[in-house]
């Protein structure tokens, strides 16, 4: 998936045992590429030209990359488990790498924010959000940080959930998304620092 025309430069060696896990949802292939339940992946994205990170390494059915965020250690992720089976490859990479439930952080799409709006929570409820669900029986915990960005309601009450989340961003919206994955991606960083409380106040909307 190619959020960006440029690729990042070639990254600095970042080696050793990951700390965090970031994980960002979604689903594998090209159809779903910029589809509103592919937030998760847009967004893994932005992180991965930030921290000149490519994720492309498949390990736990996952695409991953291990980046050095402000000085710790991350496993970014991309799960290629198709979206209601995340937590098979987040829960994987989590008990290889004996990372506790509070610092595997995910970020997500969700359809009660309105199109771009972020909400940090340090535990909860999957929210009906099946990737979530999947996450926390295979973590056996609701406690780990997230990042929900949002991507609207649907116009029509009727309309297929399956086909909103699978339907396409709009130019315009796909800009307002890349713009919030930009501000999901400075939480991030404050999130793996222990701020998360600062990124909260910062970032909620």
């Amino acid at each position: 998936m190619a959020f960006f025309k440029k690729k990042a430069p070639a990254p600095p060696p970042v080696s050793g045992k990951p700390e965090f896990i970031v994980a960002g949802l979604g689903n594998p292939g090209k159809q779903y590429e910029y589809s509103r339940h592919n937030t998760g992946f847009l967004c893994m994205d932005v992180l991965s030209n930030t921290y000149r990170c490519p994720v492309t390494r498949l390990r736990f059915h996952a695409l991953t990359g291990l980046a050095d965020v402000n000085g710790h250690i991350c496993l970014f992720m991309k799960p290629q488990t198709f979206m209601n089976l995340s937590g098979n490859a987040v829960g994987e990479a989590a008990a290889f790498y004996k990372i506790p439930s509070e610092k595997v952080l995910v970020i997500y799409d969700d359809i009660s924010l309105s199109t771009g709006r972020l909400r940090i929570r340090e535990k909860g409820s999957a929210g009906g959000h099946n990737g979530i669900k999947s996450i926390i029986y295979q973590l056996n915990s609701d406690v780990f940080p997230r990042i929900k960005i949002g991507v609207g309601e649907r116009a029509d009450p009727d309309e297929d959930l399956k086909d909103h989340v699978l339907e396409s961003f709009s130019k315009a919206d796909l800009q307002t998304i890349r713009e919030s994955c930009e501000r999901a991606a400075e939480a991030v960083a404050l999130i793996v620092d222990g701020k998360t409380q600062e990124a909260m106040n910062k970032y909620n909307g």
